[in-house]
């Protein structure tokens, strides 16, 4: 289609009132137009110019994930660094970065609502370059003597700050910049890479610290990397030109109008607790697992490969899944399958360690990546389509803030529950098997019976309904 020589009306799916926006004719990719009943086109377009916001918050999303998960694959090599008397101490190094993050929930929201993505970014970006270059202030001043591990905790927080404006972003971004068939796809390159980037942690770090005094390099250089890929930040553009499909075009309800529907929606709260519960022993599982394996004869490097098999399968497991669910929306079936295999993973995690041979950790850590990789994006954009028209920044936002939250609880708890004498985490995986067993029984109450009704994907039937 040639590129428009005169301003074009673009209308609002649920407004007769016309703004004026010009476009690239160069960048459009994709071209619909629908007549309105008066006689005005509302123009539907996507933008070859939103990988470039795609990609930017995939670069985010990875290097703050790594800054999260830095030093829990090199847990005890951090213990004799500091100088610390016990490992809960670095755990907290990973607990505070959940803690941070719902804290700054509201903030987030409201950033979002009114300013935008780009705006996420500048946030994101400012918090976690700060956060990082303080980390190795921290550790590189007085190194000799154990560095200043405070000082260290406080650029974890930064850290934490910064990581609810890109984690939150991915059902915003897609619902303003996708279609229908593109959401979970989208979705899923953004929020997989927040544990893409924890698999780089996990791989990674324990091969730049091959003893105690590699701590501030290891710092040093993930605080240059994270500096390096901000720069995108400043060419990342707000919002489209014109909306991809009328879904996108429908204004969304405010705050004090969504809140009170997304508290009486059961399928919401089922959908919640599910998330919850597994976003919270995978965060727990992923700082852990280091202290899970080591008392069987686990090394860290071996540790930090179950830990990248664990993503790494998930990451590849997903790209099959997403695109698929994004053509045939089935959601629901999806989730009915996905979380009982988790729950199984999880109680096979109590047993694989024990054979203190490598495969059969690695086995159960796949399946358990495959699986929660491949829920993740949907239950997102799932969510959003049974709230519809809730704002996408709302929903995402609450549901990754009770991930966070129970992620904090459940590295508390399992660290209580461990063998003081021996470091086994025995007692606390079987609390994380029987808890993620709640989960799917959660899963399989969404939509039951008469509450299908409830289950259904309301921006896929308004873009259907408009033909787009």
């Amino acid at each position: 289609m040639p590129p428009p020589t005169a301003p074009e009306p673009v209308l609002k799916a649920d407004s007769k009132d016309a703004t004026i926006s010009r476009c690239d004719g160069a960048d459009i990719q994709q071209t619909t137009t629908r007549e309105f009943s008066i006689a005005e086109a509302a123009i539907y377009r996507v933008y070859r110019r939103r990988w470039v916001g795609l990609a930017t918050l995939m670069l985010m999303n990875i290097m703050i994930s790594w800054g999260w998960i830095t030093f829990a694959p090199v847990s005890t090599s951090t213990q004799l660094f500091f100088r610390l008397e016990k490992a809960s101490s670095v755990n907290w190094l990973s607990t505070v970065i959940f803690l941070a993050y719902i804290c700054m929930s509201p903030v987030v929201i409201y950033t979002l609502r009114h300013f935008g993505v780009r705006a996420a970014l500048l946030f994101a970006a400012g918090f976690s370059i700060t956060g990082v270059w303080l980390r190795f202030i921290g550790a590189r001043v007085g190194s000799s003597n154990g560095g200043h591990f405070p000082v260290v905790m406080v650029g974890q927080i930064l850290i934490g700050f910064g990581q609810p404006f890109v984690l939150s972003a991915p059902a915003y971004y897609s619902d303003l910049w996708f279609t229908s068939t593109q959401r979970i796809t989208a979705n899923a390159l953004i929020s997989l890479s927040n544990p893409l980037g924890a698999a780089l942690g996990q791989l990674i770090d324990p091969f730049l610290v091959s003893r105690p005094g590699d701590i501030p390099n290891m710092l040093l250089y993930i605080a240059i990397i994270t500096t390096a890929v901000t720069t995108p930040v400043f060419f990342v553009q707000g919002k489209p030109p014109t909306p991809p499909c009328p879904s996108s075009a429908q204004e969304k309800l405010p705050f004090r109008s969504a809140f009170p529907k997304i508290l009486k929606s059961v399928e919401f709260w089922l959908i919640f607790i599910m998330f919850s519960i597994l976003v919270g022993f995978f965060n727990a599982s992923s700082s852990l697992l280091n202290q899970i394996l080591e008392p069987y004869g686990y090394s860290e490097n071996e540790a930090g490969i179950g830990g990248a098999v664990l993503i790494v399968v998930g990451l590849l497991a997903s790209a099959v899944v997403s695109p698929i669910i994004d053509r045939t929306h089935t959601f629901l079936l999806a989730i009915r399958i996905l979380v009982p295999i988790i729950s199984i993973c999880y109680i096979g995690i109590i047993f694989a360690p024990t054979s203190r041979s490598l495969a059969p950790p690695y086995i159960v850590l796949a399946f358990l990546g495959a699986a929660s990789f491949s829920l993740l994006p949907l239950s997102l954009e799932f969510v959003v389509e049974i709230t519809h028209p809730v704002s996408p920044e709302i929903t995402s936002t609450i549901l990754w803030s009770g991930g966070q939250l129970l992620g904090a609880a459940f590295i508390l708890s399992m660290t209580a529950l461990t063998d003081s004498g021996t470091g086994n985490m025995r007692r606390a995986l079987i609390f994380q098997a029987i808890i993620s067993c709640i989960a799917a029984i959660a899963a399989l109450g969404i939509g039951w019976g008469t509450r299908v009704v409830h289950v259904q994907a309301r921006r896929i039937a308004l873009d259907k309904s408009e033909g787009t």
